[in-house]
Formats: C-alpha cells, sequence, structure tokens
C-alpha cells in the first residue's frame, strides 16, 4: 500500500484517495470489496490500483442488463486485469417470482419487488461475508442522496451482531468530475454512454436522456423521483472519517 497523495490532484480528487486509503488500511480485502456497476465503479477501480495491489470487485448481475453492459463488464476485468466476482439472484427465489408476476410487474406494481429479488437480496447475501463495501454513490445523483457522506454505517445490511460500513469516496464529485477523469486517465466506459445513457441500470429500466435531463430521469422514468433507489442505498446514519495523512 501506497500513502502518497499528490496534493496538485482536484481537491475532490485527493479527498476520495484518503477515503479509499482508510478503508483500504481497515480493512483486508476478504473483508472489504467495491462494488461495481457503472462510470464511477470504473473510477474507483482505478484509484484502487494505485493505492494497493489487492483489492475486491464484485457486480450485480440481475439477469436483465444490456448486453453493452455485460461487455463493459469483461472489458473492465481484462483492462485492469482483475476478478470481477458476479453476484446473481436466488434461482428459485427469482423463478417464483417471475411465476407469480411475470417479466415487466415493475410498470404496474413499481420497481421495487424486483429489485428485492433480483438486486437488494443478492448484494444482502454478499454483504454477509464483508464487514465495509466501497459505492459510487455522488450527492448529485439524485434528491434521496443528498445527505450522503463519505463514510456511513449501513444500517439496510448492518446488524448489531454484524455492523457493515459503507465507504463513498466519491460522495463530492459531480458528474462532469467523472468524466473529466474518465477522459484524463483513459478508464473504459459502458458503449451505451455514447448513446445518451447516463445513470444505467437494468435494460428494461433504463432509457437514454437529453441532454438538460437530470442523469436519474433514465431510471424507473415512470415513477416520482423520490422514489428512485433500488434498496440498495437506503439512506445510513453517517459517522466521522479517519483521514490518513
Amino acid at each position: 500500500m501506497t500513502n502518497a497523495i499528490a496534493e496538485n490532484e482536484p481537491h475532490y480528487e485527493v479527498e476520495a484517495r484518503r477515503v479509499l486509503l482508510d478503508a483500504f488500511e481497515r480493512y483486508s480485502p476478504d473483508r472489504l470489496a467495491i462494488s461495481f456497476s457503472g462510470a464511477e465503479d470504473v473510477v474507483l477501480i482505478d484509484l484502487a490500483r494505485e493505492l494497493v495491489d489487492d483489492f475486491a470487485v464484485f457486480s450485480l448481475d440481475t439477469g436483465r442488463l444490456h448486453p453493452e453492459t455485460y461487455r463493459f463488464i469483461e472489458d473492465v476485468r481484462r483492462f485492469y486485469r482483475i476478478d470481477i466476482e458476479l453476484v446473481s439472484p436466488n434461482a428459485d427465489d427469482l423463478a417464483g417470482f417471475v411465476k407469480e408476476k411475470g417479466l415487466f410487474s415493475f410498470f404496474e406494481d413499481g420497481h421495487q419487488e424486483c429489485c428485492t429479488v433480483r438486486k437488494t437480496d443478492p448484494l444482502r447475501r454478499k454483504l454477509a461475508d464483508l464487514d465495509a463495501w466501497i459505492t459510487g454513490q455522488r450527492i448529485d445523483q439524485s434528491v434521496t442522496r443528498v445527505n450522503l457522506e463519505h463514510q456511513e454505517d449501513d444500517t439496510a445490511f448492518g446488524t448489531s451482531v454484524h455492523p457493515i460500513e459503507k465507504f463513498n469516496p466519491l460522495a463530492n464529485w459531480s458528474g462532469q468530475d467523472v468524466w473529466a477523469y474518465i477522459r484524463d486517465h483513459g478508464v473504459p466506459y459502458n458503449a451505451l454512454h455514447d448513446k445518451g445513457f447516463v445513470s444505467i441500470g437494468c435494460e428494461p429500466c433504463t432509457r437514454a436522456v437529453g441532454p438538460h435531463e437530470h442523469e436519474r430521469n433514465g431510471r424507473w422514468w415512470w415513477e416520482d423521483g423520490s422514489a428512485k433507489e433500488c434498496g440498495l442505498h437506503a439512506q445510513n446514519i453517517a459517522r466521522p472519517i479517519r483521514i490518513v495523512s
């Protein structure tokens, strides 16, 4: 591990590196992992590669991702020469849900039930083997993330018996900051971004957005903006971060 942080970098990048260093110093790779799905998460992987020799990455494979997203996952795996663990839904739970509700019930019933089976429950199963995880959440992504902190007690998935910490190194980054980093560092990204997609989830629930639309308008666009979370990122309790000098 290296503690070298170039202070001439943008302040938000220095901040992200310090948050990552704090996480990597306190947790071993078998108890901490980066959750990977989109552009922000590849930035995390790129930053992590410069800070530590060994880190874990997982991605939720809902079974409904775009073909471009699956190719993107493979591109990242090959580019960084890392393992990316694909976490899938429980086969019996998914079969029962589809048998009862069909493949597109979310257009009538809302997305939460489908996301629970395909995303939240698989993540809960994965986090049962971890003590902390790292996400690419940003404050400006959604009205549901305005209180986002760099480090949180994850009360959505942790318990008094097994507490879980969540690190959000890019909390203060803007979308422009993310894409400036991607361009400057030659970071791979999902080909859907070149087609007007900004926030990318499952294929039926994601659409391209116009140049002046908010990025989350492309997710679950038939629902109210205050409900546009899939259950992975409930509002958690902030805790002070120990900055690494």
